[in-house]
């Protein structure tokens, strides 16, 4: 059974930083990522990093977010770095395994204050 479980959410003031983590366990991934919904919006991509390296941002996070994966843990990290008020959301973390399963988290609410 495929688990992803966040950790690292929060309240912090805009231009605050936050490091969001999440593990994963139960197959073996090819993707790990990070999406994220606001309230009324459809969720959007944030950050993605395939077992190769190959690392996919946002627009809006390009610069101020950074991806990592520890691929020996399964782990994958977000840290998050500038903030602003439109980061609030509830991160969610993502992963595709090798036969193209897609996989989601709880989420954890990331809120940032003006």
């Amino acid at each position: 059974q495929v688990q992803l479980v966040e950790s690292g959410g929060g309240l912090v003031q805009a231009g605050g930083s936050l490091r969001l983590s999440c593990a994963a366990s139960g197959s073996t991934f090819n993707i790990m990522g990070w999406y994220r919904q606001a309230p009324g919006k459809q969720r959007e991509l944030v950050a993605t990093r395939t077992s190769g390296g190959v690392t996919n941002y946002a627009d809006s996070v390009k610069g101020r977010f950074t991806i990592s994966t520890d691929d020996a843990k399964k782990m994958v990290y977000l840290q998050m770095n500038s903030l602003k008020p439109e980061d609030t959301a509830v991160y969610c973390c993502y992963a595709r395994n090798f036969f193209n399963r897609n996989f989601w988290g709880q989420g954890t609410q990331v809120t940032v204050s003006s």
